[in-house]
């Protein structure tokens, strides 16, 4: 399968963060949360395609932990920015070897970025818990970014949103 194929036999669509994706799961079972709108699903589930023709995942975060999945094709490179400002780098993918993994938990709070540096296309999946809504996802804004994280501003202005 190539990229095209993905996006058709999945039926993706793009994402706001980059790439595209597609709800695959969202559970009937609410939790409450002391969140916007309280309540939230218990779980939800995503594919989620970057492409060589959309290959980042803009820096966001999210009140949720998700659990990320390497499903296929090249592996992504994941950029994180703890709450406290501690920056690590993590390839999803399948050359354990080469120090990839498999699956990566991405905790509530932390500012990620994904990027497929080589190859057609990387398919994950996500796990969201409890499920994602789009009241819980912050987009890194430039200015704020960079003044709550000037040290890592030149690494990772480029996973920036363009606004």
């Amino acid at each position: 399968m190539n990229k095209h194929d993905l996006i058709k036999h999945l039926s993706l669509t793009e994402h706001t963060e980059g790439g595209y994706f597609v709800e695959s799961y969202r559970s009937d079972i609410n939790v409450p949360t002391p969140r916007e709108g309280s309540d939230r699903s218990i779980l939800t589930s995503i594919y989620y395609l970057l492409t060589d023709d959309r290959p980042i995942d803009y820096l966001h975060r999210n009140q949720s932990d998700i659990l990320h999945y390497f499903q296929a094709g090249s592996a992504i490179t994941y950029l994180l920015v703890s709450p406290s400002g501690e920056f690590k780098q993590v390839k999803l993918g399948l050359n354990f070897a080469q120090g990839e993994v498999a699956q990566l938990l991405v905790p509530k709070g932390y500012w990620k970025a994904a990027v497929l540096e080589s190859g057609e296309f990387g398919l994950l999946g996500e796990s969201v818990a409890p499920g994602f809504d789009y009241r819980d996802l912050e987009i890194a804004q430039a200015d704020s970014f960079r003044a709550s994280f000037p040290e890592l501003w030149s690494e990772l202005s480029p996973y920036i949103k363009p606004s």
